[in-house]
Parts: C-alpha cells; sequence; structure tokens
C-alpha cells in the first residue's frame, strides 16, 4: 500500500495513459488516411486534419485538451516513451493483420539479417525524440560480418511524424560506411515533413564495408521546454542489396528519392553534415563528424 500511494499518477485533468495510447492510434490511422487519399498534393494537409478532428471527437476530446495532455506527457518522458512503444507495436500487428506487404517499408518488412536482399538492423525499431538533449538524437552502429560483399548498397529508411505545437522541424540523419580499405562514405538528407524518410548509399564496386553507423538528429533546443515537440520515429530499417543479385536476377533497386520529397540540403551552420551531392563524401579514415562545445551537437 506504501509504495501505490508513492506511485506519481498523472492528474485527472490529463487524458489518462490508457486513454492517450487509443487516441494516438487513430490519431496515426486518421493522419495516414489523409495522406493515402490522393497521395501529397495541395489538399492532403487538410484532409489530415479532417481526419484527426474525427477522431478527437470518437474519444471525446478536443485539440486544447489533446495539446495540454501532450504538454504534460512531454515533460514526464518515461510515460510517453511507454505509450508510443504500446501504440507502434498496435499499429503494426494493425497493418500485418490487414495484410499490408506494400510500400517501401512494406517490401522489406519480412526480410532478415541473411541473404542477398537483408535487413540488418539490429537495434530497436522506434524511438521517440526531442529538440531537448539528451533526447534530441540516435546513434546507432554496426559491424558488418561475412556476409557483406563489394560494392554493397545499403538503404536507410524510417517513418517520422512530428508533432509540434510550435517553431521550426528540423531533422537530420547520416549514413556513414566504413571500409577494410581505409576509406569512408557518408550521406545525409534533412527533413522537415512526416512520412518516409530515405537513404541510399552504394559502395564502390572495389571496397568491402566493414563498418556502418549514424544518427538521427533533431535540431533546434532554443524553444522552452513547455512547448511540445516531438519526432516519432518508427520501422527502422537498414537494407543490404548485393550488387550481383540485382544484376542476375533482376532485383529491384531501392527507389530513390524524388526531387520534391527529401531534398538533401547543405547546412552550412552544421559543417560536420554532408548531403548525397557534396563532392568530398569519399575520403581516407580519419575525424568524419567534427564537434565543437560550443556549435557542436549536443
Amino acid at each position: 500500500m506504501l509504495i501505490a500511494a508513492c506511485k506519481p499518477t498523472v492528474p485527472k485533468d490529463i487524458i489518462q495513459p490508457e486513454d492517450m495510447e487509443d487516441l494516438l492510434c487513430d490519431y496515426y490511422l486518421a493522419k495516414a488516411m489523409g495522406m493515402q487519399l490522393g497521395d501529397r498534393d495541395e489538399n492532403s494537409d487538410y484532409r489530415q486534419n479532417l481526419y484527426v478532428e474525427g477522431a478527437f471527437r470518437k474519444h471525446g476530446v478536443t485539440q486544447a485538451e489533446f495539446d495540454s495532455s501532450m504538454v504534460y506527457y512531454y515533460a514526464h518522458a518515461n510515460y510517453l516513451e511507454d505509450i508510443y512503444q504500446r501504440v507502434s507495436e498496435r499499429l503494426e500487428k494493425q497493418a500485418m493483420a490487414l495484410g499490408a506487404n506494400e510500400g517501401e517499408l512494406g517490401r522489406y518488412a519480412v526480410l532478415n539479417a541473411n541473404g542477398d536482399t537483408a535487413n540488418i538492423w539490429a537495434g530497436r525499431t522506434n524511438i521517440l525524440l526531442s529538440p531537448q538533449p539528451p533526447r534530441n538524437k540516435l546513434f546507432f552502429e554496426f559491424e558488418t560480418d561475412s556476409t557483406s560483399h563489394k560494392g554493397d548498397v545499403f538503404l536507410f529508411q524510417f517513418t517520422c511524424d512530428y508533432i509540434y505545437q510550435s517553431g521550426a522541424k528540423d531533422g537530420v540523419t547520416v549514413l556513414n560506411v566504413y571500409f577494410e580499405e581505409d576509406t569512408i562514405i557518408s550521406r545525409a538528407v534533412h527533413f522537415s515533413n512526416s512520412g518516409l524518410i530515405q537513404l541510399r548509399l552504394e559502395s564502390p564496386q572495389d571496397l568491402t564495408p566493414c563498418r556502418i553507423n549514424g544518427f538521427i538528429y533533431v535540431g533546434d533546443g532554443n524553444t522552452p521546454s513547455t512547448v511540445t515537440r516531438l519526432l516519432f520515429v518508427n520501422n527502422l530499417q537498414l537494407i543490404r542489396f548485393h550488387r550481383n543479385e540485382r544484376k542476375h536476377d533482376n532485383q529491384e533497386e531501392p527507389r530513390t528519392l524524388s526531387q520534391d520529397s527529401v531534398a538533401p540540403t547543405v547546412d552550412r551552420e552544421r559543417p560536420d553534415t554532408e548531403s548525397p551531392s557534396s563532392r568530398d563524401t569519399i575520403r581516407k579514415a580519419g575525424v568524419l563528424l567534427s564537434t565543437d562545445r560550443r556549435t557542436g551537437l549536443h
């Protein structure tokens, strides 16, 4: 009884965790429906807002109540992390129950770590980020194995959703591949919209990858912490393709980013990241990501 009495509880005027979990499931389904109908066009934001409002009405809450509850959970990250973990699992189960097997993520959903085309991601598949350190970045690193070949192609991809009350949406993801020949190739993509994010890196045919690392980072942490600013990252995948398989088996290559989807750019204020078009993307090993206490990543 003493332990139960000491356990912190969510205030009554805040949407309770179980109710927030149900609401967020419908919230994301509503946003997905708004995006699916007609794809991305000038009316997609209107459709998403319309379906999201329907989700709020279904659960008997207003936009203001949702926002105030998110502010509370934003300040109590332990609650929010657990909620989003369960939401992610529920959405994935619903998608599988409906036979989801298409789309860029669905194409590789059943891959394991073996085979010519393999999902070699070994970390958690979802995470909740915010601009406030230390929750503003996800760093990952994997060692390759004997199944890696010269000239392998890597596709790093995930879905993301911004939940921002205000402020600029500034996300960046970086993928670095290290080679046995003492060479590094780096690619970076900036993204400010919700949806599917992809980053493709093709190894030279004479180089053998030995290690892979990278990060997802949410910038601009100067906004007051009372303002809700969240980035939900889900369905993290790192797909490896062997060149020979695509040549001989006519395997479809991963789709490259269209010009009007996620346009990689060089951020002059972040000299430690590069765009795929940068000339200095292949270099000898050394300091890859320079940091500075004043201007570096948190």
